[in-house]
């Protein structure tokens, strides 16, 4: 990998390799589906010894980065591998390391993701990590009730590393068999012609409206990050069309920015991927995937619906108009663009709902089909070398996503696996039940407030594991659901994406439109105030949640937040009067805290 270029954009003969693995990668992943029952104890270390390289070497900054890299990442697959073909014998010894080789094979399992996990995203999610290891090895000398019994070092390192605990615990498994999965089938939609489809129906559905280019941008951003599941790549791809077109029009730098940044936030809450997170809350909730995505679905539309009222209240204000004739597409090319996505969406809630199969097996489907609608192009021709070359990309974009989650996971894994063995998790909920006085709403701002610090230092998957697993036990003890308490922190762990000081998809957004970052957060948080408020409102009207239960109260429910959220986003925006405004907003947050009569 020498010469001058970019690790991240491989070029010739290390491309080729790289695909290679890509598709190795993704073969693998696709065989657990279809091949039945695959011990755990070797298809989750495999996983891992897959990714490593992808975020140890490709990713790597400058030679001695990717030097160093190949090395942590070549003994973290000896380790994985020695796992694999050790696991009969390893599953004998109960969780406990017989030898010093052991200890030291162990070791490197660790180490190997905390790495790959700071090159991956950063130190705080490793150092927590860390910090987990370093409990679970000394939290017996600490005096009190937040010290423990303690354990031999060889427990608990075999704990972590050679039982189905830890590294290799359930939300690994999850990451295995299902998160890596529906990755794979939004980098094959996304290199074909799914994402002009997106834009081409979002332009025809809303383009001629007033403010119609940030309205376009809502919706593209809405169909593009439910199969992104990333606030960044949303902004980053949606917001090279759609940022122009406004900036174009006479949009105001902040307003275009903060319409990009609201949209795309919005990704990670809109089924079926969210970011990863569904997945995840099936494994902690024991609640069917049909189940999460019917819970998932009212909230996501509420939050773009107020995006779409504060845009409006935007566009009088600026009067700001919207594409002109031209410059939207032609009812042939939205057809047929459109149905580069449509087919395999169809495919995949074919599989789930009609079929009943697993929804990893209806993605596989899903997969096929738009795999092989990359064999036609924009105007319905044949093009194998075109293919070819999306086909190589996509290797490349699945094997960076599923491996940067699967070390997000990996490692998030480790902090799970301590709390369980040490019982830190109950001792963390007790403290919190304590410092809320055992009250329910400042238990909520507690955990929101934690949500909201975790968030802008980890991704939204990690921090809501995170916090959930600490706080989620307090909120059910308090009475709430256990859908309507992972829901909860699933929101508020999305919104740093918006809310300074670390702001993520605004600044992507800000640099896009060469405005100020803090000018685009203000507006943004304007907004996107759908994620502060609809979360509390999951709270005040937990019918919601219940779509797929009670689908005439979750609509009332729906209905009543929508009225309330529209009042509090015109007030805030819309109007020029204060006292107007407060009117507004005073009127709008009564009526979404006031509890439906069965809510």
């Amino acid at each position: 990998m020498g010469g001058a270029e970019s690790p991240a954009s491989p070029t010739g003969y290390w491309r080729g390799l790289w695909v290679a693995l890509g598709a190795v990668l993704i073969a693998f992943h696709l065989s657990l589906v279809f091949s039945g029952l695959v011990p755990n104890l070797v298809s989750r270390p495999l996983h891992m010894a897959l990714a490593l390289p992808w975020v140890l070497v490709l990713a790597a900054r400058g030679p001695a980065a990717r030097v160093s890299g190949a090395v942590v990442a070549g003994l973290g697959l000896a380790a994985c591998l020695w796992v694999v073909l050790n696991r009969i014998a390893l599953e004998d010894q109960y969780g406990f390391l017989e030898s010093r080789f052991q200890v030291v094979a162990a070791a490197v399992l660790l180490l190997a993701v905390l790495e790959a996990a700071r090159r991956a995203i950063g130190w705080p999610l490793p150092l927590v990590a860390a910090l987990a290891l370093a409990y679970g090895l000394l939290g017996h000398l600490i005096p009190g009730e937040f010290g423990h019994a303690g354990m031999p070092a060889q427990s608990f390192l075999g704990t972590l590393t050679i039982t189905e605990g830890g590294l290799w615990g359930s939300l690994t498994g999850l990451s295995v068999t299902v998160v890596a999965i529906f990755v794979i089938f939004g980098a094959v939609l996304n290199v074909g012609e799914a994402g002009q489809g997106f834009m081409n129906l979002a332009a025809a559905a809303a383009g001629r409206l007033k403010g119609g280019a940030a309205k376009v941008s809502v919706l593209s951003s809405a169909f593009f990050g439910s199969i992104s599941g990333s606030a960044s790549a949303n902004v980053a791809s949606t917001g090279a069309i759609t940022l122009p077109a406004m900036r174009r029009l006479g949009y105001p730098s902040r307003l275009a920015g903060a319409v990009e940044a609201v949209a795309s936030s919005g990704g990670q809450i809109m089924p079926p991927l969210m970011g990863a997170g569904a997945f995840v809350m099936v494994e902690l909730t024991g609640v069917p995937y049909t189940g999460i995505m019917a819970a998932a679905l009212l909230p996501a539309l509420l939050f773009f619906f107020v995006a779409w009222v504060g845009i409006d209240a935007y566009a009088r204000r600026h009067d700001l108009r919207g594409l002109r004739a031209e410059e939207r597409p032609s009812g042939r090319d939205v057809a047929v663009t459109s149905a580069f996505f449509l087919v395999p969406f169809s495919v995949l809630m074919w599989g789930m709902f009609v079929s009943r199969v697993t929804p990893q097996y209806a993605a596989c489907q899903a997969i096929l089909a738009a795999a092989l609608m990359l064999l036609i192009d924009g105007r319905l021709r044949l093009d194998l070398r075109q293919c070819g070359h999306r086909l190589a990309e996509a290797c490349l974009t699945a094997g960076r996503q599923v491996s940067l989650i699967a070390t997000i996971i990996l490692c998030a894994s480790i902090i799970i696996g301590v709390l369980s063995i040490t019982g830190l998790g109950v001792k963390i909920t007790s403290v919190i039940l304590v410092g809320a006085g055992g009250e329910l709403w400042p238990t909520l701002i507690l955990t929101a407030i934690a949500c909201l610090v975790l968030g802008m230092e980890v991704p939204t998957t990690a921090a809501y594991v995170i916090c959930v697993s600490v706080a989620g036990p307090a909120l059910i003890q308090l009475g709430l659901a256990p859908l309507q308490a992972h829901m909860f922190v699933f929101w508020y762990a999305l919104i740093s994406t918006i809310t300074p000081p670390v702001c993520g998809a605004v600044f992507i957004a800000a640099g896009m439109v060469g405005e100020n970052w803090l000018k685009v957060a203000m507006t943004a948080m304007a907004l996107g105030m759908g994620l502060y408020l609809i979360p509390l409102g999951m709270i005040t009207t937990p019918a919601l949640l219940q779509l797929d239960e009670q689908p005439g109260l979750a609509v009332l429910a729906a209905v009543k937040l929508a009225v309330g959220l529209a009042a509090v986003s015109f007030g805030l925006i819309g109007l020029r009067s204060w006292a107007l405004r407060l009117l507004a907003v005073a009127a709008g947050l009564a009526v979404i805290f006031v509890a439906l009569p069965n809510g």
